[in-house]
């Protein structure tokens, strides 16, 4: 009996062994294993809010933008991904509402705190009152027209930005979030022109590397802790043509020569719409003032930690079929209370809207009434005044101070200098010469120009009001704010003025001088500025 139990375990046992020998092998490797599922994670980032927190504007005839709506827009987005990282490009301060501004845009961060940003990066505006302002409202602190101030609950980030002295970075040059344990690496980079376009004061003591190579050292970095998945918020921009879809600007240079390895970049700056790749790279920018919001979609490789885009969507904030956001709403309707004796001043009355759009030789009728404001009230011969410090336009019928604010919110003053004739035409000549052409509004004097000739000789002919030529030998008086007069937007003619005076801040100059005009005031595009046709 045992003899025959052996005999039956050792067939089996040989039948067995038989049958293994024809299987092919299942190893740990040929057994097939299902691939673990990407993680979706959505990026929502916005850019140049500027505190327009309650200012309203049109898109295709359409109300659209204010923060209250931004808000619903984000948190409906928010909604359907838990994987949801709200980003900043920049610039959410500065050239702000009155409703930011009078209180030293306090109320831009407490809203942007309420909608849990996860981080952002500075803009050029972040130094208009300097570095310690800045870091106040980032890290909190106390200012005397407004107290304490807790400041951002989210970091920033900024890998371009070094002290002078010390060579050390003023703000965290990377920043890594997780999802799911995955991490990604930020990296914030602001305009390395910013030295050119804010008062030297603005920007003392801090240097402005090369973005290109200071997002490479990052990503270097971000790569020896093991980072793969990595975004660069970028407050620099570009252009996109509608048409071809064609990409252009100093953010298109930068996406070329920047690392592979750099996933996405959130753009800012321009104020414009980009949704597209470059070089491998998907760059995106959405608009400015809270009229719209990036929204890209990634997935995250659980094996490889990098991580590919989806999609990507430029999202406008539209107010039809919205309800604005009621805790935003509050936040905005307890500040307008606490500006509103200011604000609601009433200055005059417009006959119709003056806008800052310029025709195709670069004048515009808001520029022209800036201008003559501010010549009248220094009594000078000459006024310019930079387009970059008009944000907003004047709206037919009843003009408050606070819509002139809107206009005017940097608080400039007004500076008269002496200037040559041949001063004056090379300072016309440097219009042209940085990133993107800047034409000067002017007041006094007329000029024509030339697309065609070289950059530093576009100047064919300038004349006074009464149209006799503006004499080279002659010193003429003039009139800009204080930003071009420490040579901001490359103007660096103006701070070869002699006999320079500082007069009143800017914006009281254009109350005063829309209070002393004829109601209902108007202003229009004269021909001061004209273009030689081919």
């Amino acid at each position: 009996m045992d003899k025959k139990r052996r005999w039956i375990r050792t067939g089996w046992g040989t039948l067995l062994c038989a049958w293994l020998a024809m299987t092919p092998a299942m190893t740990a490797e040929a057994v097939p294993s299902e691939k673990p599922r990407p993680v979706p994670v959505q990026l929502l980032s916005i850019n140049d809010l500027h505190g327009q927190l309650n200012v309203t504007r049109s898109v295709n005839g359409k109300p659209a933008g204010r923060a209250d709506y931004l808000a619903t827009y984000l948190r409906q987005r928010e909604s359907k991904n838990k994987n949801t990282i709200k980003v900043h490009a920049g610039d959410v301060v500065g050239a702000s509402a009155p409703v930011s501004a009078l209180l030293q845009d306090e109320p831009t961060i407490e809203i942007l705190n309420q909608l849990n940003f996860d981080l952002g990066t500075v803009g050029n505006h972040a130094f208009d009152e300097g570095v310690d302002e800045m870091m106040r409202l980032i890290d909190g602190g106390t200012h005397e027209k407004t107290g304490r101030f807790k400041g951002a609950d989210f970091p920033y980030t900024a890998a371009n930005l070094l002290d002078k002295d010390t060579g050390e970075p003023i703000l965290p040059p990377h920043i890594i979030k997780r999802v799911k344990g995955i991490p990604i690496g930020f990296i914030g980079i602001v305009t390395k022109e910013t030295p050119k376009i804010v008062t030297p004061e603005g920007v003392k003591g801090v240097q402005f590397t090369d973005e290109a190579q200071a997002i490479n050292q990052q990503v270097n970095a971000l790569k020896k802790k093991g980072v793969h998945a990595i975004v660069v918020v970028a407050h620099e921009g570009g252009f996109q043509d509608s048409s071809t879809g064609e990409m252009e600007g100093p953010i298109i240079d930068i996406a070329k020569k920047v690392d592979d390895e750099v996933d996405v970049i959130l753009s800012g700056h321009t104020h414009s719409f980009l949704n597209g790749t470059v070089d491998g790279k998907w760059v995106v920018q959405a608009y400015s003032s809270g009229t719209a919001f990036a929204d890209v979609d990634l997935l995250l490789d659980r094996r490889s930690r990098d991580m590919t885009v989806k999609q990507s969507e430029i999202v406008t904030t539209f107010h039809e079929g919205i309800q604005s956001d009621p805790q935003v709403r509050e936040i905005i309707q307890h500040y307008e209370k606490k500006v509103e004796p200011i604000i609601e001043q009433e200055v005059g009355q417009a006959a119709e809207n003056i806008t800052e759009t310029s025709n195709e030789a670069g004048e515009s009728a808001l520029g022209n009434l800036i201008a003559d404001a501010q010549r009248w009230k220094m009594d000078t011969d000459f006024a310019f005044m930079n387009p970059g410090g008009i944000r907003d336009q004047i709206d037919a019928g009843t003009v408050t101070w606070g819509d002139l604010y809107n206009v005017q919110p940097f608080s400039n003053d007004l500076v008269t200098m002496h200037l040559t004739g041949e001063q004056i035409e090379k300072l016309l000549n440097q219009q042209w010469e940085l990133d993107r052409p800047r034409i000067l509004q002017v007041s006094g004097l007329t000029y024509r120009w030339d697309p065609d000739r070289p950059v530093g000789d576009r100047i064919v002919a300038i004349k006074k009001d009464d149209g006799t030529p503006i004499d080279p030998g002659t010193s003429y008086t003039v009139t800009v704010n204080s930003f071009l007069a420490s040579g901001g937007d490359g103007f660096t003619v103006f701070t070869e003025g002699a006999d320079k005076v500082v007069g009143p801040v800017d914006l009281d100059a254009l109350v005063d001088y829309i209070e002393q005009l004829d109601q209902p005031f108007t202003a229009q595009i004269e021909g001061r500025i004209q273009q030689e046709a081919h």
